[in-house]
């Protein structure tokens, strides 16, 4: 079977709030390890940060069901052959610390394009911090915009504002 050229993928993923914080990052080399070893090769990453999620999860742990309202996310981008894709799939479905993930093929334009998320919700949390510091704007009203009666000679012009 012939080898085909290596196609560009990105792993992202959330990890279990209940793994401590000092395990987060072993996990996540753990992750990089598993793509690696199946001959990716790894060309960029976001580590793992917790952050609150924006609706509940549940998971099956321990025989009963538990929502988590938070989690640590990270993503890590990487180069591989489609044909060790399954390989690298099946590693990441059994690693019992990850709360859920999602393991897609990227575009050129995702790939040329790499979204960070991180970056993004820091600035955000600043534009928040601003808007509620700043005086707030009296909204204009609802609906057509007032009209104004002006003379003009013999005839009555209606003047839209």
């Amino acid at each position: 079977m012939p080898v085909t050229d290596a196609a560009s993928y990105e792993l992202a993923f959330h990890v279990l709030p209940t793994v401590a914080e000092g395990e987060v990052a072993t996990v996540f080399q753990s992750l990089k390890d598993t793509i690696t070893k199946a001959g990716g090769t790894l060309v960029s990453e976001e580590a793992p940060e917790h952050f609150e999620l924006a609706y509940d999860i549940v998971r099956q742990l321990e025989g009963r069901n538990r929502k988590f309202s938070s989690a640590y996310f990270g993503w890590v981008r990487f180069t591989l052959v489609p044909e060790k894709l399954a390989e690298v799939s099946e590693a990441v479905d059994g690693t019992k610390e990850l709360l859920r993930h999602l393991l897609i093929r990227l575009t050129k334009m995702e790939e040329a394009n790499p979204f960070l998320f991180h970056e993004a919700l820091a600035a955000q949390k600043q534009f928040e911090t601003i808007d509620a510091v700043a005086a707030p704007v009296k909204p204009k009203p609802a609906g057509p915009a007032p009209v104004e009666k002006v003379a003009d000679g013999d005839a009555t012009a209606e003047k839209v504002e």
